[in-house]
């Protein structure tokens, strides 16, 4: 019951608040500033990628971020491992052109070897991804770098929270040092929040280098928060747009949520007009 009062407080608020914003408005202007809400599957990873759409459709998020292990539905066997065959890959294009979605970003991998980081770009080439999320090896730093070059694919570096190796944007910052801009952070901030940092000056600290986002809003700065409606929580949301705008993002950011597992669709629409209702006014 707690949970359905927020989302409908939020709506309300939305609704007195922002009156004078309307959807139309609100994409007509992220697709100015080449902005796009997409939602990472992992939110809805107790279904099938088939039954994901259709919630991601609910929410009304038109971009999809895909993960490796997500069993694809629909009567398509296996799934959504960046190796499979190429009549798997055809039959996966035909199920985002049925549900009407667009598969602009895939991760978080971590290629074990050259060989594997190959197959990952001849995926995303083939799919039509535009940029990778990884937690790559250091040791494949000059090699992704080169792919990225090759390919014209960003790879983007996830944070998972402290103690993971690339908690901090520092040790974001020197793996791409030197190295193509096609290299650089997905800037995860709810895992940012766990680990006690500042999401507004992380983005700062990595100026220019964020090419796709994680969303999240957490419920507390500790290592044991939980998603919230965006909003309501501690990953100054607000702050991370207005940054983002000022640094002249372009970029798909993805709504990732990782709390009521079987039913987190209200939240997450909730949260997608939260963030329609902060680009309209930006």
């Amino acid at each position: 019951m707690k949970k359905l009062m927020n989302v409908f407080l939020l709506a309300g608020a939305l609704t007195t608040t922002g009156a004078a914003w309307q959807p139309a408005h609100a994409q007509a202007k992220a697709d100015d500033m080449g902005w796009q809400l997409s939602a990472q599957a992992y939110t809805f990873n107790r279904f099938t990628l088939a039954e994901a759409l259709d919630k991601m459709d609910s929410c009304g998020i038109q971009y999809v971020e895909c993960y490796s292990s997500q069993q694809i539905g629909d009567g398509i066997e296996g799934t959504t491992d960046f190796k499979m065959p190429a009549s798997r890959r055809e039959q996966l294009k035909a199920l985002f052109k049925k549900k009407h979605k667009t598969l602009v970003a895939y991760g978080v991998v971590s290629p074990q070897n050259e060989a594997e980081w190959q197959q990952m770009f001849d995926f995303a080439k083939d799919m039509g991804i535009k940029v990778i999320t990884a937690e790559p090896k250091n040791e494949h730093w000059d090699l992704i770098s080169k792919l990225c070059d090759q390919y014209k694919i960003k790879v983007a570096i996830h944070d998972h929270p402290k103690p993971a190796h690339y908690w901090t944007p520092d040790s974001v910052l020197a793996a791409i040092q030197g190295r193509s801009p096609l290299f650089g952070a997905c800037a995860d901030i709810g895992h940012w929040v766990r680990s006690g940092l500042d999401p507004v000056e992380c983005i700062k600290k990595l100026q220019g280098h964020v090419l796709s986002l994680h969303l999240k809003d957490m419920s507390e700065k500790s290592p044991k928060a939980h998603d919230v409606i965006w909003g309501q929580g501690h990953s100054n949301i607000v702050g991370v747009l207005k940054e983002l705008k000022k640094q002249h993002f372009k970029g798909n950011m993805s709504a990732e949520y990782e709390y009521h597992w079987e039913n987190s669709v209200p939240e997450v629409k909730a949260s997608a007009e939260f963030w329609k209702a902060q680009v309209a006014r930006l």
